[in-house]
């Protein structure tokens, strides 16, 4: 019960680490019946263009052995080189279609995307050996569905073998009359047809079973609300650290921005929902630069601060809005805000000269 409410619970389509990951474990959607048409229809090209010359070969060689067949002169000698001439023959025909089996066998999982090379898939593992699971597997639905699907496929293999020779059945009776060359090519040519009429259906076959192996692999890893959000945390982090890494980051910047509060040129206010605090030196800087800025309670503190340590304070809210609104801590303030912010440095500079270097506190 508790397995059917996960699955149940599995809604969200699979996320590409999840996905990933099972490819690492050598998990991955993949169809036989892919690796099967691509090895009958390259055999089918074996038999088409390097089976007539095989068995011409194949032919000479057992052609004198089975010529003297019947004669009591024969020796052992003879009739053993006779019989290791035609197993060569019959090796070299053999040894095309290994490779090509070989080849094939490999460039199916490719073709899939599932081919990988891991070590993951062959360790021991407790339920490969555990009776409980392999009954489980046995008398699954998967397994259900693939006996079914190979009984449909070797049913629909026969029907097809069958109306593709039952035309030509009198001819293949007739060949066993004929010399072992006339023979051969008799049944190259049946294999031939036999074997593309195979790899024909098999196309739609491969298709289909892909289509489903593709579904059931998806919906295998399907993944709950919560997994995708484990999975979250584990590649992000845990939310609530990163908000705490953050307010200390945003605090620390904090502590900076308000230890350069003394030492700016003037705090302009809002009157108090809003403070900015530049800094301009002649020499310094070729502009007037943005040191602090503060909204409500961090403006606030801006003033106290100011006051503390005896930085002008100037009324000014329509540029205080416009510098907090448009300039970054830090930056030296825009051009177009260059005339309001001069007659403000101007007015401190005359306040400094008057007051012989003493700063005050101006509403």
């Amino acid at each position: 019960m508790a397995e059917e409410q996960d699955d149940s619970q599995k809604t969200e389509d699979p996320s590409q680490k999840r996905l990933d990951d099972a490819r690492e474990k050598g998990q991955t959607a993949s169809s036989r019946e892919v690796s099967n048409l691509l090895l009958i229809g390259s055999l089918t090209l074996v038999l088409a263009i390097a089976l007539p010359g095989a068995m011409r070969d194949l032919a000479l060689a057992l052609s004198h052995y089975l010529r003297h067949a019947g004669d009591p002169t024969l020796g052992a000698a003879a009739l053993g080189g006779s019989l290791r001439r035609a197993l060569a023959a019959m090796g070299l025909a053999l040894l095309v279609p290994l490779l090509v089996t070989i080849v094939a066998s490999v460039a199916a999982p490719a073709l899939q995307g599932a081919l990988v090379w891991t070590a993951q898939s062959m360790m021991p593992k407790a339920e490969r050996i555990s009776p409980i699971a392999g009954f489980k597997r046995l008398f699954s639905l998967k397994s259900l569905v693939e006996f079914i699907k190979g009984l449909v496929k070797v049913g629909l293999m026969t029907v097809i073998g069958v109306v593709v020779v039952w035309p030509d059945r009198q001819r293949l009776v007739a060949s066993g009359q004929l010399e072992i060359a006339a023979a051969l090519v008799v049944l190259w040519e049946m294999a031939i047809r036999v074997s593309g009429a195979i790899a024909a259906c098999l196309v739609l076959v491969a298709g289909l079973d892909y289509a489903y192996q593709r579904f059931e692999f998806m919906k295998q890893m399907r993944m709950s609300r919560r997994d995708l959000q484990d999975e979250h945390k584990q590649s992000d982090g845990d939310p609530v650290v990163k908000q705490r890494l953050r307010s200390l980051r945003m605090e620390k910047a904090r502590r900076r921005m308000m230890a350069e509060v003394p030492t700016s040129t003037v705090v302009i206010t809002n009157p108090t929902h809003f403070a900015v605090a530049l800094r301009y030196e002649p020499g310094e800087t070729p502009a007037p630069k943005l040191v602090a800025k503060g909204v409500d309670s961090l403006a606030l503190r801006i003033r106290e601060l100011a006051q503390e340590h005896d930085v002008p304070i100037i009324e000014s809210p329509p540029l205080a809005r416009a510098l907090h609104r448009s300039v970054e801590l830090g930056a030296l303030i825009p051009q177009q805000h260059y005339q309001a912010v001069a007659e403000i440095i101007g007015y401190v500079m005359r306040l400094r000269q008057a007051g012989g270097g003493v700063r005050g506190s101006v509403r």
